[in-house]
């Protein structure tokens, strides 16, 4: 129930009550006079008189009172209303918008302004963590291209050891795992940043679903993974081809690493009116209905007892809906734990908004 409607019902009542003390105090002051003076039937006319002036002046005094109290308490609340309005289109890409004040200096004119400043501090704090991991990831950049290429030269030195080989493999493998994190965690900061242009050309999305079966095939063959095709309807799309593709490889890669040896992936592109849906499944150990609305968060990898021995950084998710988000489409994340795993992608079929 809104305020409006409670202190309206709480304005009636107390209105009722009043006219209903009233009625009796007359009736009941007209009462003893006329008894005094032994007048019965002065006092019958008198009951009579009091329920008419009740009914003659009462009822019309309630409704008037309930329409005006309604009126005022709607007046009243107005502002309110457009200030719920107003804040719930308030999220994190544009805090730096100002909330519209009225100016008269009541308590929500107040309240406008503590609003205008809390945001206002949010998006400095925004803008203060995006600038760092920026300036971070272009500093790590530079010694960790040296380390690489270190250590790409002291593999190939003659007189290295096979066990000193190995260990510098193992080395490099982690230098390349940890330039990955920078890049995405650049790709993602730019992105919130709106610092990233999408081209948008037609890009044959069935072309490209072809391209990551193809790709799903050679990752998979060492674990016995299954790869199939369910349906690849012709769809072209405006977009960014080259993110596009990347969004492919992300859930590509996710699909087989966290699927089971021995198990199924499963690709399906379909037409479904303006729009094209892509949907990957696999048959992993999946995620339990409390972790699912968190697989999109940066860093989040599910349930560690699965995951530990699998690598990742947990950013592919976030780096995918990103992508599918700036294409005006919708991604979504099912899982029934130990059977299927679905990430469903909904892209429009013409340019999006």
């Amino acid at each position: 129930m809104t305020i409006r409607t409670r202190l309206t019902l709480w304005y009636a009542v107390v209105l009722i009550v009043s006219l209903l003390i009233m009625g009796i105090g007359t009736f009941v002051e007209i009462s003893e006079q006329l008894r005094h003076a032994h007048r019965q039937a002065a006092e019958e006319r008198a009951g009579e008189e009091t329920s008419e002036m009740i009914m003659e002046a009462g009822l019309p005094a309630v409704l008037l009172g309930l329409l005006g109290g309604w009126w005022l308490m709607r007046r009243a609340l107005a502002p309110v209303a457009e200030l719920t309005q107003a804040v719930e289109k308030i999220h994190e890409r544009n805090l730096a918008g100002q909330i519209p004040r009225s100016g008269n200096g009541d308590e929500v004119d107040r309240l406008t302004d503590v609003f205008n400043a809390m945001t206002a501090r949010l998006d400095g704090s925004f803008r203060n963590i995006r600038e760092f991991t920026l300036h971070a990831s272009h500093e790590l950049k530079t010694p960790l291209t040296i380390l690489r290429a270190e250590m790409e030269t002291a593999i190939r030195d003659a007189q290295a050891t096979g066990e000193q080989k190995e260990r510098l493999a193992s080395q490099l493998d982690e230098i390349e795992r940890l330039t990955k994190i920078v890049d995405n965690l650049a790709l993602l900061t730019k992105a919130d940043a709106g610092q990233i242009a999408l081209e948008r050309e037609p890009v044959r999305l069935d072309e490209l679903t072809r391209e990551s079966v193809a790709d799903a095939h050679i990752l998979a063959q060492p674990q016995g993974i299954t790869v199939r095709l369910a349906a690849c309807e012709e769809a072209t799309l405006p977009g960014d081809r080259h993110r596009l593709r990347q969004l492919l490889l992300n859930l590509t890669d996710n699909a087989v690493k966290y699927n089971r040896p021995g198990g199924t992936v499963e690709f399906s592109l379909r037409r479904e009116g303006a729009f094209a849906t892509l949907q990957i499944s696999n048959t992993g150990a999946g995620l339990g209905p409390e972790l699912q609305p968190r697989v999109f968060e940066r860093f989040f990898r599910g349930d560690a007892s699965h995951n530990n021995a699998v690598e990742g950084c947990g950013l592919g998710l976030s780096i995918a809906q990103w992508i599918v988000t700036a294409h005006g489409g919708k991604i979504e994340f099912r899982s029934e734990p130990g059977r299927l795993t679905t990430v469903s992608v909904r892209l429009p079929l013409t340019p999006a908004a």
